[in-house]
């Protein structure tokens, strides 16, 4: 699906989506459009990517039919409400504001304007994001599978319904945080028994890293992956009991579906 691609924020998601397009062919730099707020974020992202930037929202619409809305969600309102009438019916909306449903955005918009919502993370800087997509009421198959293979360039990409959203959110939007906590814990852990933070913190990254490429590559469940490197009465089992009397299985579950119920009041507050 040719197509140029607007950017109405030009922030480090913003960057890293227009890398991992151009990098995959799918459009090419004079195709691409950003705007921005910051002179500064302007001339750096002009300068990285070779693109066209500028200060005027506007100039995006007219020259882009597939524009990505990467603003914080609580401009949202304001942002459309001012670039509504630029809005044709060739455009194709995608959103990566968190919080913000599709009927919101087509509440903002001309009647019948295609919109797409997707909740991509932070992973999508080194081209291993998972992000999860919902098509508004007038999106087409064509526009999912377009929306699918721009975030695929960048990552993981899945198709959701829009109630899901917010689970997406609190799962893969927050769930590097949770990552690197465990990251974190575990790198202290290992100085603690005597190894440098630097040789710590590189072991528990990369363990981190193996362990989801095994559940992603192999297919299998993560407790039938455990339960190989799980030996009885062996050290692996002496870890995982400490971690079951402290409850971390819970409170990571617990975590997810507390930023889930955040991400739903965000929502609710640009409404």
């Amino acid at each position: 699906m040719a197509s140029r691609i607007g950017f109405i924020g030009a922030g480090r998601m913003a960057e890293a989506l227009i890398a991992g397009v151009l990098s995959a062919g799918l459009a090419s730099k004079e195709d691409v459009m950003a705007s921005d707020v910051s002179a500064a974020r302007r001339d750096t992202v002009a300068a990285s990517m070779g693109i066209q930037c500028t200060a005027e929202n506007e100039r995006v619409f007219e020259f882009a039919d597939t524009i990505f809305l990467a603003v914080k969600p609580q401009h949202a309102p304001a942002l459309l409400g001012d670039v509504a009438h630029a809005v044709q019916p060739g455009h194709l909306l995608v959103s990566i504001m968190a919080g913000v449903s599709t009927s919101m955005l087509e509440s903002w918009v001309p009647e019948a304007t295609r919109v797409v919502r997707v909740m991509p993370n932070t992973a999508c800087l080194v081209g291993a994001s998972a992000s999860a997509i919902a098509r508004g009421a007038h999106a087409t198959d064509d526009d999912e599978r377009w929306v699918l293979e721009i975030f695929g360039a960048v990552g993981h990409a899945v198709a959701v319904d829009e109630s899901l959203m917010d689970a997406v959110t609190g799962l893969s939007g927050s769930g590097p945080a949770y990552v690197y906590t465990l990251i974190e814990a575990m790198a202290d852990g290992g100085v603690a028994e005597g190894l440098p933070r630097e040789t710590a913190l590189a072991l528990a990254a990369q363990t981190a890293l193996g362990a989801a490429k095994m559940v992603l590559e192999s297919g299998e469940h993560p407790a039938v992956l455990r339960d190989r490197v799980t030996s009885p009465a062996g050290t692996t089992a002496e870890g995982l009991a400490v971690l079951e009397a402290k409850g971390v299985r819970d409170a990571f579950a617990q975590a997810v579906r507390a930023a889930a119920r955040r991400s739903k009041s965000l929502g609710e507050g640009t409404s």
